[in-house]
């Protein structure tokens, strides 16, 4: 069976409409990355599009792990198109951590609860700074640009640097390890170890590092933060 195409749908039904209409927590995934797309490709729609991308995601929560190179495979899918999606839900990660709620710091499941949104994806060393003031409570969040937490020597010094540049005085840092992977390894611990040392001496505290692992986390940290 053939799907309309939206210039066929009654105006009050397509997605555009329903959202000025209803709001957008009226519409559906596909209804809103449709809308991201704004127009299909030759004999498909943007709802075609959209519902094709989900499914060959698994849904929406794949979507958001897919970086511009991968939705370029999908038909009809163009570098615009592409790096609309992903800068839409990397402001939807971002906005989990937002700091409009002053969330306070309080446990290793606020960390894991701030940095797990920018850590979906491919494991690839990122390191996500948790940043706070002196009373713990949230500044911010970042993926620290050009530190892989799998190396060693880590980049101790660009870590500091997201952190003092957001005026934070306490720090968590989180990555990820692959599914079935070692736990906390020597490597995690020295980053750690050499993250907490150079903050003591430019006054910031390292909270914990926690390594995800799965469902799971663990603490690399060498001692109390």
């Amino acid at each position: 069976m053939t799907r309309p195409m939206l210039a066929d749908l009654d105006p009050d039904q397509r997605p555009r409409e329903r959202m000025l209409r209803l709001g957008a927590d009226a519409l559906s995934d596909v209804e809103l990355v449709a809308l991201l797309l704004g127009s299909g490709r030759r004999g498909s729609s943007a709802l075609d599009t959209a519902r094709e991308l989900l499914v060959a995601h698994g849904g929406l929560r794949g979507l958001a792990g897919s970086g511009a190179s991968g939705l370029l495979d999908a038909p009809g899918i163009g570098p615009a198109k592409a790096t609309r999606l992903v800068a839409a839900l990397a402001l939807a990660r971002r906005f989990g951590t937002s700091t409009d709620r002053r969330a306070t710091i309080r446990t290793p499941a606020d960390l894991v609860r701030i940095a797990t949104p920018l850590l979906h994806g491919p494991v690839d060393g990122r390191l996500v700074a948790v940043v706070g003031d002196r009373a713990s409570r949230l500044v911010g969040a970042a993926v620290v640009a050009g530190v892989d937490a799998h190396a060693v020597p880590v980049a101790v010094r660009e870590v500091l640097a997201e952190t003092l540049r957001r005026g934070g005085e306490t720090l968590g840092l989180v990555h990820r390890h692959e599914a079935g992977a070692p736990g906390v390894t020597a490597v995690d611990r020295a980053v750690g170890a050499a993250v907490a040392e150079a903050g003591a001496h430019c006054g910031v505290r390292l909270l914990d590092h926690l390594v995800l692992t799965g469902d799971g986390w663990a603490s690399a940290a060498a001692g109390p933060g």
